[in-house]
């Protein structure tokens, strides 16, 4: 119903608008401006969230959670500040997502810690879980991996979408993704320990964890 209210509001605005101009004319006919309904339209694709946007965003809660619930479990595991305060950075990414399902009245399910809806979420949370509790190194290594995969599927999804707020949303994740791969990437320096990207090439990789912390929204 919202998406409804907001492309007839869209439209009268315009159709308003359109009024305005021609009466404050002088009635000559090359004094008109006239929209393109195809303006219309890119409008109204900029605020109409569509199935499959729909899908992208519980898809990606779950994913988000499985980082924020693999992160804490490394984090009760080896007590590292870089799980530590990334647990909580992907708790903040879960309620920037949850906003927007509330805001569209979406109805979504989180459940509880390590149980996900998801099979090969589900799968990854049950590896990461077994081979992240056999030494530092790997706990870091998971890291880099899910940052590296949150990365691949955000970016997917921002050349899927034509909703403006979504792609605002997911650049936003992206950016501190980034950030968190730098951090794992760091703590596997520190800890001798190497990372081969799985999910993003090797240029996107180099590039970004050659480059400083950036500061996000």
């Amino acid at each position: 119903m919202k998406n409804v209210i907001k492309k007839v509001t869209v439209l009268f605005v315009i159709i308003i608008l359109a009024i305005v101009v021609n009466a404050c004319s002088d009635g000559s006919q090359d004094e008109f401006i006239l929209f393109d309904l195809n303006d219309v339209e890119d409008v109204q694709e900029s605020t109409t969230i569509l199935q499959e946007d729909i899908d992208a965003l519980l898809f990606m809660l779950e994913e988000e959670k499985l980082a924020r619930d693999t992160y804490e479990y490394l984090d009760n595991t080896w007590s590292l500040s870089q799980f530590e305060n990334i647990k909580k950075s992907e708790q903040a990414h879960m309620d920037a997502i949850e906003d927007v399902l509330k805001q569209n009245e979406i109805s979504y399910t989180i459940l509880p810690k390590g149980v996900f809806s998801n099979k090969d979420l589900q799968a990854h949370y049950n590896t990461f879980k077994e081979d992240g509790a056999k030494s530092v190194i790997n706990a870091l290594k998971i890291g880099a991996t899910i940052e590296d995969l949150d990365i691949k599927d955000l970016e997917n999804y921002v050349s899927l979408t034509k909703n403006s707020t979504l792609i605002s949303i997911y650049q936003n994740l992206i950016c501190g993704s980034r950030n968190h791969l730098r951090s794992f990437m760091r703590g596997l320096d520190n800890n001798e320990g190497t990372y081969t990207p799985q999910f993003i090439t090797q240029d996107a990789f180099d590039s970004i964890v050659n480059s400083s912390q950036e500061q996000c929204n």
